[in-house]
């Protein structure tokens, strides 16, 4: 059996793993804080907050929900009054999602409590440190991407 090395690719996607697992656990126990039963809910809600109404499929992209379980989100949210749908004025076929009023006073309230928490969360790292993390991330995920489109185009 091989052995997993310090700074070897394994050893850094272990420490991703663990880290990511551990970070998206504190993420939905801040969530449920905020009386979110679901990270779905609270992400549909969210997207609609910072930009604006949207078709359920551009909204389910976003926040990486099945078209089936996007349908599932906005009805839960529209029987608790955060959401409507209506009509496209500019295309008749589209269903555009709204925030309602409570929607709106409900996602901001909880949002700014969100973000205060995340703060927290990165506090440790110093102003540099959140630079070079972000740096870093964004390029993993772009190197990710980059080898799963070769491996899906078969070079």
């Amino acid at each position: 059996m091989a052995k997993i090395y310090q700074h070897s690719g394994p050893h850094l996607f272990l420490l991703l793993w663990r880290a990511s697992h551990a970070v998206m656990r504190f993420d939905e126990k801040g969530i449920q804080q905020q009386g979110f039963a679901s990270l779905s809910d609270y992400a549909v809600l969210e997207v609609l907050l910072h930009r604006g109404p949207l078709p359920v499929n551009t909204i389910g992209e976003k926040v990486l929900l099945t078209s089936g379980s996007m349908t599932t989100a906005v009805h839960r949210l529209e029987k608790k009054g955060l959401v409507r749908r209506e009509r496209s004025e500019g295309d008749g076929r589209v269903v555009l999602v709204h925030l309602t009023d409570s929607g709106r006073a409900c996602i901001e309230t909880a949002f700014e409590a969100h973000a205060r928490s995340l703060d927290a969360l990165f506090e440790k790292f110093t102003k540099e440190e959140r630079a070079q993390f972000a740096g870093l991330v964004t390029r993993l995920g772009r190197r990710a991407k980059q080898m799963t489109e070769q491996f899906d185009s078969g070079t």
